[in-house]
């Protein structure tokens, strides 16, 4: 596996590329590229490939680098974790959501293009978040990290539904995020997993979906 090399504006996939710096970084431009490849050896190897060693190894640090970062392998975890949070908020656009005032229709429209090009362009994000999820239910410490990252993606979209006018917000919510998530399972580690929907049956999708919660038309329209 080659070393990783990042910068804040990463958003592509958790890939292997070469590092093209001097000299290994240091500080801020280290911690990044060890959590960078700890997604990156999460994606390909799994949890067990994940170890403080192969970190080292994978980018081309120091033996003894990782640790010195992350003293233990749930620090490591957590890192990794937030690191993942940060690279799918910026995949998945939270801070721009589109306006509620337009209706279902417009926010299907605005949310369906989010989905389509997370499932075709960062799946090995969402490989690195069930890895990550399934070690959450055994690991105490590592759950309240991950339902915090969750809890960023959440609350937005429950100003949205909210905002479109639904009578049960959180109820709706969470049915938008399952619905969500498991168009996202099914086409990266499911059944589907070989064929991602088109754009416009995500649109079509989300489309049903909000407009069973909410009716159709603009909020005001329908007060």
């Amino acid at each position: 596996m080659e070393p990783v090399a990042t910068s804040p504006a990463d958003t592509g996939p958790v890939a292997a590329r070469p590092v093209t710096a001097p000299g290994p970084p240091t500080g801020s431009g280290r911690a990044v590229l060890i959590a960078d490849t700890a997604l990156a050896l999460l994606a390909e190897r799994g949890m067990r490939g994940l170890t403080h060693r192969a970190v080292d190894e994978a980018a081309g640090l120091p033996p003894g680098s990782t640790s010195n970062h992350a003293r233990t392998r749930l620090a490591l975890l957590e890192a990794a974790n937030e690191r993942l949070a940060t690279r799918e908020a910026r995949a998945l656009a939270v801070t721009e959501l589109p306006d509620p005032a337009g209706g279902p229709d417009a926010v299907a429209d605005a949310l369906a293009p989010v989905l389509h090009r997370y499932l075709t362009g960062h799946r090995e994000l969402l490989v690195c978040r069930y890895e990550l999820a399934l070690e959450a239910t055994r690991r105490p410490e590592l759950r309240h990290r991950y339902d915090e990252a969750g809890r960023r993606f959440r609350e937005p979209l429950l100003a949205l539904v909210t905002a479109l006018g639904s009578p049960d917000p959180r109820r709706h919510t969470l049915s938008l995020i399952a619905w969500s998530e498991g168009m996202m399972f099914a086409c990266v580690a499911g059944s589907h997993h070989a064929q991602v929907p088109t754009l416009d049956q995500l649109r079509d999708g989300l489309r049903e979906l909000l407009t069973g919660m909410v009716g159709t038309g603009a909020p005001d329209d329908r007060r």
